[in-house]
């Protein structure tokens, strides 16, 4: 009965790399082993001549008292404040190299992009069902891609799968023991996740640099530039290797990460409880803008500080980016300015067998392999315009390309969902149809299912199929009929 299926634009693979600074690092590396045209070469050569220049001591810690004193302030306050995290638990209860590097790896590929209290059930389950690298090679795709459902961001969890694999297949078992044989031999290990498995788990003495040490750390040296930025990113990987404390790298780097997750936050950061606030560039220039506004006298940079040569320090805020009395110490980082996610829409339909034995059984299919949510579940679809006329002609013969004959009057415009994967902002225009008079069948073709309601709230599906399913649940009219 069913056709090989083709490839419609709704399945297209595009997703935001789990950790977007390593995605641009392997990005970077590519591209750089490419021969540059004259214009290339010439603006290649102004780049290096820029990353080249000095920086200002204003943004660098300028003796090793300096850095003593951060090391001790943030790892004292680290020791009474840190937060009760099962993936710290696991560490530090286990003395197998190996399964403590696995305990941290999972933990770092779970929480790119992800909040903490929304990875700590999601760590927990995994852990308990695979607790080693063996268990998770032996283990399927499906299986993995149905632990992993509703934690976004899905192919993080096939190359964990991946990585473990490499490990029993071709490393023996054993982890890479340093942060430059981790990513360099393990696939999806990015800079920062090497080196927060070489510390963590090997007591290395590498930095890191992750959403949350940019922010302390540029505000810490009042870093105004584009964070983003070769130059700035370079400077903040080295500045976080100058200050990693030798004796304790692993709860160092997760004291910096802890301070800014939550101290030195976004919004609104508790600079009162802030222990290396003393050492705060930031926070002195906030003191000083407000003693200048006080006076009655106007803001300005302490140009002698920050930049005693001639023209504009690199590290600094540029001057069309006033500073905003308002804003504080979050000034900085300097936000990036981030492209609105692209726009798709498709059409998708909740096809139910009502009166199936043994219960009502809903259709999903599978998607490819690769590409964005590979392998998971889904409501049959089709591509389609917001406003397209042969909307329903086209979803009526995707849903016949795998079940033959429907009938289609009983084909229901139910409402829209809008999710937004990565930087693909997806609407989907959500349909039904109920197969009530049709004799039941449990067979599906290749690359599809009949589920229970039960068994669908437990199978590799996405976010975005569940929002599907409860329009389906309600039957209310969405916002945009069609």
């Amino acid at each position: 009965m069913r056709k090989p299926r083709a490839a419609v634009g709704s399945r297209s693979r595009c997703r935001k790399q789990a950790s977007s600074q390593e995605g641009r690092e392997k990005r970077a590396l590519s591209s750089s082993q490419a021969k540059p045209s004259a214009p290339d070469g010439l603006a290649r050569q102004q780049e290096e001549v820029r990353l080249q220049a000095p920086v200002s001591p204003y943004h660098l810690f300028r003796d090793t008292a300096e850095v003593t004193v951060f090391r001790k302030s943030l790892l004292s306050w680290y020791d009474r404040e840190k937060r009760d995290l099962p993936w710290r638990k696991w560490v530090e209860g286990e003395v197998d190299l190996d399964r403590r590097a696995y305990a941290v790896w999972v933990s770092e590929v779970m929480l790119q992009q992800t909040q903490v209290a929304t990875v700590i059930n999601y760590y927990t389950r995994w852990m308990q069902k695979w607790p080693t690298l063996q268990d998770l090679a032996s283990a399927s795709l499906e299986e993995v891609n149905q632990l992993w459902a509703g934690l976004g961001y899905y192919s993080r969890g096939r190359r964990l799968q991946e990585g473990a694999r490499k490990v029993v297949e071709e490393l023996g078992g054993h982890m890479p023991r340093t942060a430059e044989t981790l990513q360099r031999l393990l696939p999806g290990v990015g800079r920062y996740t090497a080196g927060a498995i070489a510390s963590i788990a090997f007591g290395q003495a590498t930095g890191v640099v992750d959403g949350n040490v940019v922010r302390v750390l540029c505000r810490v040296r009042a870093i105004g530039a584009d964070p983003s930025s070769t130059l700035v990113s370079q400077q903040l990987w080295s500045l976080a290797q100058q200050l990693v404390e030798p004796a304790r790298p692993g709860d160092f780097n997760q004291a910096a990460m802890e301070l800014g997750a939550t101290v030195c936050t976004p919004q609104r950061p508790l600079c009162s409880q802030c222990p290396v606030q003393s050492l705060c560039r930031a926070r002195q220039r906030v003191e000083r803008e407000q003693l200048s506004a006080s006076r009655s006298l106007p803001g300005s940079r302490d140009v002698e500080e920050c930049a005693p040569n001639t023209g504009q320090c690199q590290l600094c805020a540029p001057p069309t980016e006033p500073w905003d009395q308002t804003l504080g110490v979050a000034n900085f980082p300097r936000k990036v300015s981030r492209r609105p996610p692209r726009e798709e829409c498709s059409a998708t339909c909740v096809l139910e067998q009502p009166r199936a034995l043994g219960g009502a059984r809903i259709l999903l299919v599978q998607r490819p392999n690769s590409g964005l949510l590979a392998g998971l579940w889904e409501f049959p679809s089709v591509t389609a315009e917001p406003s397209g006329q042969h909307q329903r002609k086209a979803l009526l013969r995707e849903l016949q390309s795998w079940v033959g004959p429907l009938p289609a009057t009983r084909l229901r415009h139910l409402g829209q969902v809008v999710h937004t994967f990565s930087h693909i902002k997806l609407t989907y225009q959500v349909y039904g149809l109920a197969l009530e008079e049709q004799t039941p069948v449990t067979i599906a073709p290749p690359g599809a299912r009949w589920l229970t309601r039960e068994e669908f709230h437990t199978a590799a599906v996405s976010t975005a199929m569940k929002k599907v399913f409860r329009v389906y649940e309600g039957q209310q009219p969405g916002t945009c009929k069609i």
